[in-house]
């Protein structure tokens, strides 16, 4: 298929650059592998990239900015961050005052021992890197002051369908304002699915979309299928939210050597990222006992810490950085806070210097001053599209049968029908989500986090017993080449020849 341009930037903001998308095809180019599947940006892989100590957070707050000039006494104070992923762990580096738990939507939801809990490990890893406070490491999150809501999406084995997603992205707009004190205005999305449907119909896009009208800023990872991935994953493609890649820092602190990670999707064909942020070897919080702690030891840096690779990382930092933005000037639009960190510093060298890509800076943000008129101008989804469009061959599977078909997790689906209450912020009632009862009816009961969003039982769905569900892309295999990209868990599924030592996760 072909995606055409949805529109144009107009902003009166001189100092900020206009965006811009280039219409082109989504076949991918012969060699290429296809990111088929829908899961978590990020990879962990041992001798790749990065460095072999990893790139501590202290470290990676000096090369994007924060920590010199009018960014350096910011800690995301009083902003709200969303984490859409598979859950965090209640590790020492994760303060519970800056954490609450919204509704856990994953198959696990249904165990009592594994509620809310991060099985994965990847989860907890983005965690770390917004907000974490890590006492005997002394790692501390680029935006420690925020708090952090976490909503659980994937398992251990990382199974998820859209339709989860789309359910979680519609509670945090319903919800965003649930603490006045720390409004949700930023949403980290280290997801993609696993097709490239119409960018006019795709109910995921509308998501987002929906978000990024309600104020809240959407950071998507860009994908980890390699620079010669000429499409971002999805909902990254999204013209609207703010698509992250992940930049190569050569180990330095200078940005002058820094170039587009070789795992990194392109884009070129349609929408190239908007930024990069440093995503090679980030050293974050270790989740003890999660599937990739088990898996990858060599990945460990001391008893608390784990080296990540990836987009995922990529959007964890920017996310951060636009929770440091909204501290010092919490009037911005997403649009503004978009332009202000797509002014930061452009690259010079390699891949990211022919593409002029720019390198995220909290310390020129800050200057910018984008004009109330900064307006992105593109055509909306209307959300009408077909799921299993934006599934691709992404299928989770229960007693051997597909998801397929117009079907969530919880039963049936149609688009315009959720479209229309989705825009008017009405898909979500207590704990039911158009007509199903997933959830709690609120915040209730005390877990690790300072709040606590209920649980529910689900009722019986059309492919039988929820705990058997699993996603055949990547049930059964290790993660190879690089997992959690974007939007695709195909091509990024980590390899069975890598020990992980700096592990990359998307």
């Amino acid at each position: 298929m072909v995606k055409r341009t949805r529109g144009i930037l107009r902003t009166a903001a001189a100092a900020v650059l206009p965006l811009a998308l280039a219409g082109g095809s989504a076949v991918a180019p012969a060699g290429a592998a296809m990111a088929f599947g829908g899961g978590w940006a990020g990879r962990w892989l041992s001798t790749a990239t990065g460095t072999a100590a990893g790139t501590s957070l202290r470290d990676v707050r000096a090369i994007i900015g924060a920590d010199t000039g009018a960014a350096a006494n910011l800690t995301g104070a009083g902003v709200g961050v969303a984490l859409l992923d598979t859950g965090v762990a209640p590790v020492d580096g994760l303060p519970a005052g800056q954490l609450v738990n919204g509704p856990d939507l994953s198959f696990e939801s249904q165990a009592a021992n594994l509620r809310y809990l991060d099985t994965y490990g990847h989860g907890t890893h983005m965690a770390g890197i917004i907000v974490g406070n890590d006492p005997a490491s002394g790692s501390r999150g680029i935006a420690p002051g925020a708090k952090l809501t976490s909503v659980k999406l994937g398992t251990a084995n990382g199974a998820v369908d859209v339709s989860q997603v789309i359910a979680a992205i519609d509670w945090v707009v319903e919800n965003r304002n649930h603490d006045p004190a720390n409004p949700i205005r930023v949403l980290n999305l280290s997801y993609g699915s696993g097709g490239n449907p119409s960018a006019w119909t795709d109910p995921l896009q509308f998501a987002v979309e929906q978000a990024w009208k309600a104020g809240i800023v959407v950071v998507a990872a860009a994908g980890n299928d390699g620079n010669a991935a000429t499409m971002l994953t999805n909902p990254a493609t999204d013209p609207f939210v703010i698509a992250v890649g992940a930049a190569a820092t050569k180990g330095t602190l200078s940005t002058a050597d820094d170039d587009l990670a070789p795992f990194t999707n392109s884009g070129t064909a349609d929408k190239v990222p908007d930024v990069l942020a440093p995503g090679e070897s980030i050293l974050s919080l270790r989740d003890p006992g999660s599937s990739i702690d088990v898996a990858y030891p060599g990945a460990r840096s001391g008893t608390t810490l784990f080296r990540g690779s990836g987009t995922s990382q990529a959007a964890a930092v920017t996310s951060a950085a636009a929770a440091l933005l909204l501290q010092a000037k919490p009037w911005l639009t997403p649009d503004q806070v978009k332009s202000a960190l797509k002014g930061g510093t452009t690259l010079a060298t390699g891949k990211a210097g022919s593409m002029r890509l720019k390198e995220v800076n909290v310390n020129n943000a800050l200057g910018l001053t984008p004009l109330l008129t900064s307006t992105q101008l593109y055509v909306p989804s209307n959300g009408s599209g077909n799921l299993d469009d934006a599934r691709g061959l992404s299928r989770v599977v229960s007693n051997n049968v597909k998801l397929s078909g117009e079907f969530t997790v919880f039963g049936p689906f149609h688009s315009a029908n959720w479209a229309a209450y989705s825009a008017t912020g009405n898909s979500w009632v207590g704990g039911t989500w158009m007509g199903n009862p997933i959830a709690g009816n609120g915040w209730t009961g005390t877990s690790f986090a300072s709040k606590t969003w209920g649980a529910a039982t689900w009722l019986g769905a059309p492919w039988g017993g929820v705990q058997s569900w699993t996603d055949p892309t990547w049930s059964g295999r290790a993660w190879s080449g690089r997992a959690w990209s974007t939007g695709a868990w195909t091509g990024a599924r980590f390899s069975s020849s890598e020990d992980w030592t700096t592990s990359l996760w998307g």
